[in-house]
């Protein structure tokens, strides 16, 4: 009888273990799940660093292959710069990315990536995303404190002077093609008199 008992209380000790680890692995998968689905963008209000309207400063920065890449700088007339600020650790711009470069393309815009993290992170988070192979990633802060980008993934959008169009923190397609309206929706100059905002700064 007490060999039962024993048993029987071991059995009940193992299920609650058991119970105990899925409750936790559901709820850091809840919270996962929460990250990736939440409308950042939407939900920004505060308004730092450099705004719509404002020109960006020329700066040299270097892809992962050390080549020099200039923004802020003057492109042809009508020609419009992307940015797209990823980190490795984000798993919201690893969704970003393809549909970022499917815009970019499908609206004539130059897209540079700005990867955020250590390089050989930045690296490896190329090497695993085919759809990053032959984009530039563009390392270094300087630009990131510049904007004071401080959400992931953020888009910024820069028109031919190196003005800012737009900028917002980006999750969603909806958003993305949202975010590139607004900036060739107006002119520069519409944009500078009249302060018009079209999308919260990060």
């Amino acid at each position: 009888m007490m060999l039962a008992l024993f048993l029987w209380l071991i059995v009940l000790s193992v299920l609650a273990i058991g119970l105990v680890v899925v409750l936790l692995a559901l709820a850091r998968q809840i919270g996962v799940l929460h990250e990736r689905l939440a409308p950042l963008g939407e939900q920004q209000n505060t308004h730092t660093g450099l705004e719509v309207g404002q020109l960006v400063p020329r700066l040299v920065l270097h892809t992962l292959d050390g080549l020099p890449v200039t923004v802020g700088d003057t492109l042809p007339v009508g020609r419009f710069q992307l940015l797209v600020f990823v980190a490795p650790e984000c798993p919201v711009c690893k969704r970003v990315v393809p549909l970022a470069k499917q815009a970019a393309t499908e609206r004539g815009m130059d897209l540079l990536l700005v990867g955020d993290g250590p390089l050989p992170e930045l690296k490896a988070m190329v090497a695993e995303r085919p759809e990053m192979l032959g984009l530039p990633l563009l390392t270094g802060v300087e630009l990131g404190l510049v904007l004071q980008i401080n959400r992931l993934p953020a888009m910024v959008v820069l028109d031919d002077r190196g003005t800012i169009r737009a900028k917002d923190i980006v999750n969603t397609r909806r958003q993305i093609e949202g975010l590139l309206d607004a900036a060739t929706a107006n002119t520069a100059q519409e944009l500078a008199h009249t302060g018009v905002t079209s999308h919260v700064a990060v």
